[in-house]
């Protein structure tokens, strides 16, 4: 019987009524309405809203972290850091070794390039000098064997006219004034042979001679000689021209 009064008593007025308009404000609402409920405090008034949630639970604060997982954390960036320092430095240290070493090999290169340049010419200065001694020498050699062998011209004179081709016809041997009589009794068989003849000339240096044909010359002077055997050497030396003698 309590239980049918209570729920007479809490039946709500019609809305509009003067009882409905009384009670507004002093209904009993029963706890089982409630969804959710918190013991008010004057300090609650900024936070009232927080105190409520939809669902009826509040949000929890966030745990702080305590001082064992700050040194984890610590700890962990430190090798992190001390990782990626050492993966960069060794990255710029291989930078640095190629580069040292393409400076280095250019360096030597240049150097090598520079000593082989002068080594080089060194060579071709002391090729030169041992050739300019060569030829001086052969000179001296020559010029001896001029003045102390002069009958040396038949022998030359004999290998001019042979070299002359076996049809060259009117063939002419021209010498020295002074070597005249040395090449008419040593190369007088060359001559016979050939029907050569055999003409004093002055313009032919002393030691040589010139076998002219219809079909050709021969040149066996000194200088042309003297040219020869120093092409041989890489050397040119022409072979130094007599004083002109003054006519009486």
């Amino acid at each position: 019987m309590m239980s049918s009064s209570k729920a007479r008593r809490n039946v709500p007025p019609p809305v509009g009524s003067a009882a409905h308009k009384a009670s507004v404000y002093s209904r009993f609402i029963p706890r089982e309405e409630l969804s959710s409920f918190a013991a008010w405090s004057p300090g609650n008034l900024g936070g009232a809203a927080a105190a409520f949630g939809t669902g009826g639970d509040a949000t929890p604060a966030p745990a702080e972290p305590d001082s064992e997982q700050v040194a984890a954390k610590l700890r962990l960036a430190r090798q992190s850091g001390y990782q990626d320092g050492y993966r960069d430095g060794l990255v710029a240290l291989e930078g640095f070794k190629q580069s040292f070493a393409q400076q280095v090999t250019q360096q030597v290169g240049t150097l090598v390039g520079a000593v082989g340049s002068q080594l080089d010419a060194l060579q071709q200065e002391m090729a030169e000098a041992l050739a300019a001694t060569a030829v001086n020498l052969a000179r001296q050699i020559v010029r001896s064997e001029l003045e102390h062998r002069p009958d040396a011209v038949a022998a030359v004179a004999t290998e001019a006219v042979d070299t002359l081709l076996l049809n060259a016809r009117h063939v002419t041997l021209r010498v020295h004034p002074d070597d005249y009589a040395l090449v008419a009794q040593g190369a007088a068989d060359a001559l016979a042979a050939r029907g050569a003849r055999l003409i004093a000339d002055a313009t032919i240096t002393r030691g040589g001679c010139r076998a002219e044909s219809d079909i050709g010359i021969v040149d066996a002077s000194v200088e042309t000689r003297w040219q020869r055997a120093t092409a041989a050497l890489g050397f040119e030396a022409p072979w130094p021209t007599p004083p002109v003698e003054p006519k009486p």
